[in-house]
């Protein structure tokens, strides 16, 4: 299993929430933010989370497949957010 979708899991993150989650992520990366704090995952547990997303993007890569969700979402949200900086 994904090392991020482990983490999820081993805080009772429901399939649903996780899926909500990398939908908001392909939709709009800045929400995606506040999504995931507020699935009251332990600062050290979400520190150590985007650490490996921070060591290891590709991470994301393989959770959205392993979801079945649509990669290609995923790199134009990151495009919009590069020309929003």
């Amino acid at each position: 299993m994904n090392p991020i979708l482990a983490i999820l899991k081993e805080h009772n993150i429901s399939d649903v929430q996780i899926k909500e989650l990398f939908q908001t992520l392909t939709d709009n990366p800045m929400m995606a933010m506040g999504v995931i704090t507020q699935l009251g995952i332990p600062q050290d547990k979400l520190q150590q989370l985007m650490g490996l997303v921070m060591q290891n993007p590709a991470l994301i890569k393989e959770a959205v497949d392993e979801l079945g969700l649509d990669f290609s979402k995923v790199e134009q949200a990151k495009e919009k957010l590069n020309q929003q900086q």
